[in-house]
């Protein structure tokens, strides 16, 4: 095969996906750390970046895949679990189970970092009841899909 038509076929790789995802939870310990500490500015500007991130980490996948496909394997993760089995080696064979735990570390921070939002989401929803002279007992509670459903406790109400 020549150079000319090697290049044309992107080679089937993970490693720009494993570059980006370690530095998606390098960013995500960076919100956690702007979340714990309130601070609202290094979390602003962080959202371009993560979006930039996110991007990237979906355009290395599709390139993946697409090398997948190219040489007759599902493009997706069972078509690279397929053809690791195929090429099987130690260091390939580790490289992916740690690509595989970042990938577990980065949901589980995003998961972490929703916690911790919502928690500064509940105590300023809180504090602008107080302001708004709402003392009922009534809260607003917001499940997974964020759809608000109330949330009212029988204690009397008082006002203050």
């Amino acid at each position: 095969m020549s150079n000319a038509n090697r290049s044309s076929v992107p080679a089937i790789s993970f490693e720009a996906d494993a570059t980006l995802v370690a530095e998606l939870i390098q960013d995500l310990h960076n919100e956690q750390t702007a979340l714990v500490s309130a601070d609202l500015d290094t979390i602003e500007q962080m959202v371009d970046k993560r979006v930039e991130l996110l991007q990237a980490l979906g355009e290395a996948a599709n390139v993946r895949y697409a090398a997948l496909a190219a040489a007759g394997f599902e493009a997706n993760e069972n078509g690279m679990s397929k053809w690791l089995e195929l090429r099987s080696s130690p260091v390939m064979d580790d490289a992916w189970i740690k690509f595989q735990k970042q990938l577990a570390q980065a949901k589980e921070l995003n998961r972490l970092n929703g916690v911790l939002i919502n928690k500064h989401f509940q105590r300023n929803q809180e504090k602008l009841d107080v302001l708004q002279g709402n003392t009922s007992n009534s809260t607003q509670m917001y499940g997974k899909n964020g759809q608000s459903r109330g949330g009212n406790s029988s204690r009397a109400s008082f006002s203050v």
